[in-house]
């Protein structure tokens, strides 16, 4: 089965770190098989709190995903935005 990140982003103060960590972290998600689903884009809030940015990478499975985390290129990535930026990001297995 598939693997998924889900990004909920609750707070992000600074764009510019977003975009450095954004360029950075996409080469490692690829180089770990991910495709990004869902990544920014238009949005509608019908429930609950508005989430300003919501992103969702599919790996070829759950393995993938956790690996891609853990791995010295997306942390090195994450360092640039993780202390402007408050996120959720969860890993499920798909169906």
């Amino acid at each position: 089965m598939k693997g998924y990140w889900i990004a909920i982003y609750k707070k992000i103060e600074n764009q510019e770190n977003l975009g450095d960590y954004g360029k950075k972290a996409t080469q490692a998600i690829l180089d770990h098989g991910g495709k990004a689903l869902v990544r920014g884009g238009k949005y509608k809030t019908l429930e609950g709190k508005e989430i300003p940015r919501t992103v969702i990478w599919e790996f070829p499975n759950f393995e993938a995903a956790i690996n891609c985390y853990n791995s010295k290129e997306y942390q090195d990535a994450w360092s640039l935005a993780k202390s402007t930026t408050e996120r959720d990001l969860e890993i499920v297995e798909g169906v």
